[in-house]
């Protein structure tokens, strides 16, 4: 039989009539003539408040405990939907990460799937299963111990499953019906795309589209799974959701295909560094060691043997990067005459793959946001992306401005 990987996240499996619902989407599936894989979430809302309660009860916690309380919201989930699929006379079980076995690094609260063995469940296939369903964002270290992949790595784990597998295709059921080309809760004329390029939603999801974790899209386009995004509350269709597919599935596409943007985020510069080879280096290296997600680098003109370093990081990471700053201007790594923070900046960015064979994308970005009054403090582009850090109250103009002045209400 064909394999089908279907995940469902949070907010479809919230409470037993919605884990009632996916399970009908997977009882069709089966109908279909598919074996299934389900990954599942845990319920909306349960691993926050596992996290909450691992933080009540330990500020400095174990990571590996960590890890064993907040995964069981999962495993609650796929007990709840293999019951489910039971009472339908659909032949299920469920199966936690070190059952199939999901094998992971030890890096807690963080790891990354090394293998999965398909041995197991596909046994279980042969001998009469219909739907596996697995609990998402976790797996088991060589030493044991339950791991988990950070937030959304169910995600993650689906991907992982479809790839191992060799799956037909690997449908994330969300509570959206599909991919944007920006939030429609900023642009009401935001339209959902029926195709997007692997390339074009990780560069998405890496800047603050909250649709697929950013892992899962690395995945997808390394073992070519072809994704699909779709709303776990409407009925389904042949074309519903978006698909995420390689580039030559894409018959034509807009110069630009989406907006995104990210409201957290904050410029960090460094004033009067030494010029000389080797400062990025002493710069970077302790950000990338206290774990500070450096995303746009500027570095000023040189004058008299002095410069100065601009950066962004997330807003709740600025502490960490003004410590690690301190700490190697005292260890004498680096030496600078100030560190001056703006926590009231935003990032704003156009993907595209077709800006890759089209001139003047940049000039006219730059046009937009002339002509809405935004400055610009902070440019980066590459291929198919161009980003600025601009100041947070104009975000949602920008935003809105640029998605009009691109035609993305409209399709190629």
């Amino acid at each position: 039989m064909p394999i089908l990987v279907m995940k469902f996240g949070g907010t479809s499996v919230a409470n037993i009539d919605r884990i009632m619902r996916a399970s009908k989407r997977v009882a069709l599936e089966v109908a279909n003539g598919y074996d299934v894989i389900v990954v599942v979430s845990a319920m909306s809302g349960k691993t926050n408040e596992l996290v909450g309660w691992v933080n009540e009860t330990s500020p400095l916690y174990d990571a590996r405990e960590y890890d064993a309380v907040t995964a069981s919201g999962e495993n609650v989930t796929a007990g709840l939907m293999a019951l489910r699929l039971q009472e339908m006379d659909i032949p299920a079980r469920s199966w936690q990460g070190w059952q199939v076995p999901v094998q992971t690094t030890s890096a807690h609260a963080n790891a990354r799937i090394e293998a999965i063995p398909t041995q197991n469940i596909m046994d279980r296939f042969a001998a009469g299963m219909k739907v596996a369903v697995v609990a998402g964002f976790q797996g088991v270290s060589t030493e044991g111990r339950i791991t988990t992949l950070g937030r959304g790595g169910s995600d993650t784990t689906a991907v992982a499953f479809a790839a191992a597998f060799g799956a037909e295709r690997c449908d994330i059921y969300t509570d959206v019906d599909g991919v944007y080309t920006t939030d429609p809760r900023i642009v009401r004329k935001a339209r959902k795309l029926d195709r997007i390029a692997f390339e074009e939603m990780l560069e998405l999801a890496s800047l603050g589209a909250k649709v697929l974790q950013t892992r899962s899209v690395e995945l997808a386009m390394r073992f070519g799974v072809k994704l699909r995004v779709l709303s776990s509350f409407e009925e389904p269709s042949d074309n519903a959701g978006t698909l995420v597919c390689a580039e030559e599935d894409i018959m034509e596409s807009n110069v630009v295909a989406g907006v995104a943007y990210s409201r957290d985020e904050a410029k960090m510069t460094l004033i009067s560094v030494a010029d000389r080879p080797g400062i990025a280096a002493a710069i970077f290296g302790p950000l990338a060691a206290a774990g500070v997600n450096v995303d746009m680098i500027v570095q000023n003109i040189s004058e008299e043997g002095r410069t100065d370093m601009t950066f962004s990081c997330p807003m709740d990471q600025v502490m960490r990067a003004q410590k690690a700053m301190e700490d190697a201007k005292a260890d004498a790594s680096i030496n600078f005459h100030d560190l001056v923070v703006d926590e009231g900046v935003a990032k704003v960015s156009i993907v595209g793959i077709g800006m890759r064979s089209h001139a003047g994308v940049a000039a006219k970005m730059f046009a937009v946001l002339r002509d809405e009054g935004v400055n610009i403090k902070v440019i980066t582009t590459s291929e198919i992306k161009i980003s600025v850090l601009i100041d947070r109250k104009y975000m949602e103009l920008a935003v809105q401005a640029l998605h009009d002045a691109f035609d993305l209400d409209k399709a190629s």
